[in-house]
């Protein structure tokens, strides 16, 4: 039985998750369902397989015998089996020691809340995991800090003494060194990695610290072999000790740190401890990407050639540990609440279920490590994470084309995007590199541009300017916007048909030979902002010609492309300005004899054709997010969207055949198909994840219908796609491709605009309302401008906005 949206996850549906907390771009901890500690990545790098020996734990002291346990649930089945060397037993793991009965984890992104229940025990325990998300706030939202509040409720009639303790091995110590050491400060303690000869990247602190000014701390665990150190810290918890031990100032160091709370809890009392997790690593030794040749600056060991390697946003903001502890302890209780009321605001609103879920489980994509910020304060990201590395490199812009999230609720960050797209990686020419190196510096020029990612980049500078009313902002862009579009209208479009029929590289990797209705309407989508733009601009006459090749370009896909049901794509591979497909086509370009006999029959390899596409008008979607309106006959998108809902969406999967990579949807999982061919025609080597499921994909579907109108087919989109991240089989918080917390996914924010049909331009300072929010009747939805958010909606049949923070002007009500 599925369970029901945005509510708790229990039995096995916890037994997935993992809840990422940290700030954007600073590091992750991960809470599990469980109430655990794993996926911990503080260097910088992914690290998904690291769950170093950190738990807390309580003693319940009595007379006839002390009880103790660790503060989790039961271990999932499915880890015992699984991680590093399994069959060996998992020694050094906590996993051994005895815990509470069962967990249920709820979330309010950005508070995860464990609860831990046991009749046998006189306690029940929550944990509430948090770290700061205020929108409009970057700063504060990208602390190298989380919260744990662990509450203690005495279900009893008799006064409980208990004891309170958390315990880290330290795992902050570089590979064989015997310099790492633990430090005693205030309340706590301090895991800390002196810098190391050649490898400044070595260097690091973690410090843990409650606001209890009775804590005891033991800085020196116990120093043997084997399993010597667990061993005698369970002795400790066992007991009810609360030993206070100094830094070890001789011998070995100390492989781990514990502190201790004594509470005494009367009958029905409840009491909360807070724990202030913190850490600074203001090095790395982390490069991505190939920058242009800069003969004399810095390079590195391994050939790299620019300026040096990625260095964090808040070692520049923070002079050390001490400081970003100090500045987390002495905020806390403001930034909780500023974290709290947006977290309210979103969830008290009428918005579906499953759109709230869908939403707020893809925010914490910017939790985690997926998502770095350099010491400017850009924004640069992976578009994914594999289990200890990157998965691609650059704030891939056909990736990040789908990510909704950022303009809205951070659009400094979103706007910093923009500035790299044309500045470091667009070079004279304007051909654009769409992956930005890191540290961000000037790309290199040697592969394909990508049509969606550098026509789509116009589109968001559309959207930026929009959402931040910054015309100063636009006219500093606007020469590489003109730059940009004339080398994409060269390359793709020589003959200025208005339709990309040149050979064009786009986010499935290889090259769409010919028109098609995916990318071209990305190419109609930027020509109208283009043509927009440039009238604000002053530029009359090139502001006419943009628009003229828009029409022409859309009656030609209107009348050539949209096959009566939905919008298709013309093969053509001979004829054109560009090479053969032999030479030109980016990866797997080798042609055997029995390819060059199936391209003479069927064209080039990784079409689609007749197929319908579900990205098939992506460029109306993302028109419909930057607030462009109809780029194309509203009516075929909506045919075409129905089509899609029809042939691509698929219940169940079991008889589906995917010879590609069938880990996203698979068996008895529904998903939405990235391609179908049901009027025939489907080649023998389609593009080559056209088998697949991607969610920012579903979600930009779901998203588009429903702001057509089509609510109940958008909403079962949704609900196909968070039934396969239930908690059981996947981390409900994790929305994969290739790679965790996959970018690509936050194409869910895209659903408040489509379900509530609101938009907000701070330019003109109108509220923009669809005019089928009408039949709605009352309702109330979130919303997050350039000056501040809060709800929107209407209420007694009249539209309304109310600002929860900043400033939301609103001199113009328009129904569209």
């Amino acid at each position: 039985m599925n369970r029901m949206y945005n509510t708790v996850y229990e039995g096995d549906h916890g037994s997935r998750i993992t809840y990422p907390l940290g700030g954007i771009g600073s590091g992750m901890i991960g809470l599990e369902g469980t109430g655990a500690l794993s996926h911990i990545s503080l260097r910088h790098h992914p690290n998904m397989l690291h769950e170093p020996m950190v738990f807390s734990a309580v003693c319940i002291k009595h007379a006839e015998g002390n009880i103790a346990r660790v503060l989790e649930g039961p271990v999932p089945t499915w880890k015992v089996f699984t991680g590093t060397d399994p069959g060996n037993g998992l020694g050094g793991k906590h996993y051994g020691l005895p815990r509470f009965a069962s967990s249920k984890f709820h979330a309010r992104f950005p508070f995860g809340t464990v609860e831990l229940l046991d009749s046998e025990l006189p306690l029940d325990v929550s944990i509430t995991g948090w770290s700061p998300f205020i929108p409009l706030h970057a700063d504060d939202s990208s602390l190298p800090a989380a919260g744990l509040e662990f509450t203690f409720a005495n279900k009893t009639g008799e006064r409980l003494e208990i004891v309170y303790s958390f315990n880290a091995s330290h795992f902050m110590k570089a590979a064989d060194n015997a310099g790492h050491r633990v430090l005693r400060t205030e309340n706590g303690f301090v895991l800390d990695q002196p810098a190391i000869d050649g490898k400044p990247w070595a260097q690091g602190g973690f410090s843990a610290a409650t606001d209890q000014p009775q804590t005891i701390v033991n800085c020196a665990w116990f120093r043997g072999g084997w399993f010597d150190p667990l061993t005698m810290v369970w002795n400790t918890i066992e007991s009810g000790e609360c030993p206070e031990k100094p830094p070890v100032t001789e011998g070995m160091p100390s492989p781990g740190a514990s502190l201790y709370v004594p509470l005494t809890l009367e009958p029905g009392e409840r009491k909360t401890i807070r724990l202030l997790l913190s850490w600074y690593v203001p090095e790395s030794d982390l490069t991505a990407g190939v920058p242009a040749a800069a003969p004399g600056e810095l390079g590195d060991a391994a050939g790299h050639t620019g300026i040096g390697y990625y260095k964090p946003w808040y070692a520049k903001q923070f002079g050390g540990l001490a400081a970003v502890a100090g500045y987390w302890s002495e905020q806390y209780d403001r930034l909780r609440a500023e974290s709290r009321t947006f977290s309210d605001c979103f969830y008290d609103t009428t918005l579906p279920e499953e759109i709230k879920e869908a939403i707020s489980a893809n925010l914490s994509i910017l939790k985690s490590p997926t998502v770095l910020r350099q010491s400017d304060g850009r924004l640069w990201g992976w578009e994914g994470c594999h289990d200890d590395r990157g998965a691609c490199h650059g704030s891939c812009s056909h990736v990040w084309n789908y990510a909704q999230a950022l303009p809205h609720l951070f659009p400094e960050l979103e706007r910093g995007l923009r500035l790299t797209e044309f500045g470091e990686c667009q070079d004279e020419r304007g051909h654009q590199n769409f992956r930005a190196p890191l540290p961000i510096q000037p790309a290199d020029h040697l592969f394909h541009a990508a049509s969606d990612g550098q026509l789509g980049s116009i589109m968001k500078a559309y959207r930026e300017w929009r959402v931040s009313g910054d015309t100063e902002w636009l006219k500093q862009l606007w020469p590489k916007v003109e730059q940009n579009l004339h080398y994409c209208t060269e390359t793709w479009d020589p003959d200025r048909i208005g339709i990309l029929v040149e050979p064009h590289h786009n986010t499935y990797d290889i090259e769409f030979w010919g028109p098609d209705g995916m990318c071209s309407s990305i190419y109609l989508g930027a020509l109208k902002a283009a043509s927009i733009m440039a009238e604000a601009m002053g530029e009359a006459a090139n502001a006419g010609e943009y628009d003229a090749l828009y029409r022409k370009g859309r009656h030609y896909m209107e009348s050539e492309l949209f096959n009566g049901e939905y919008f298709d794509q013309k093969i053509v591979w001979t004829g054109l300005r560009a090479p053969s497909p032999f030479e030109l086509q980016s990866f797997q370009s080798h042609y055997s004899p029995e390819a060059v006999e199936l391209m003479q029959e069927q064209g080039p390899k990784y079409q689609y054709g007749k197929g319908c596409l579900s990205d098939g008008v992506i460029g109306a979607w993302l028109a419909e997010m930057c607030g462009l309106g109809d780029i194309l006959d509203r009516e075929k998108v909506r045919s075409h969207l129905l089509s899609v809902y029809k042939y691509n969406l698929k219940r169940d999967l079991s008889k589906h055949a995917n010879p590609q990579r069938p880990g996203y949807a698979l068996g008895s999982d529904g998903g939405l198909l990235l391609c179908t061919w049901p009027k025939g025609g489907k080649l023998a080597l389609p593009f080559v994840y056209s088998n697949e499921v991607w969610t920012g994909i579903e979600y930009q579907v779901a998203s588009h219908l429903l702001a057509l109108g089509c609510i109940e087919e958008g909403l079962e989109i949704v609900r196909v796609c968070r039934d396969r991240y239930d908690g059981r089989k996947r981390n409900p918080f994790n929305e994969y491709e290739w790679g965790h917390w996959y970018a690509r996914a936050m194409a869910s924010y895209a659903l408040i605009q489509g379900w509530s049909g609101i938009r907000y331009d701070a330019c003109d300072r109108t509220l923009f309302i669809s005019k089928s929010s009408a039949g709605k009747g009352d309702y109330s939805s979130f919303l997050s401008t350039g000056g501040g958010y809060g709800t929107a909606g209407i209420k007694d049949g009249k539209p309304f906005v109310h600002c929860v923070s900043g400033e939301i002007p609103v001199e113009r009500i328009e129904w569209v």
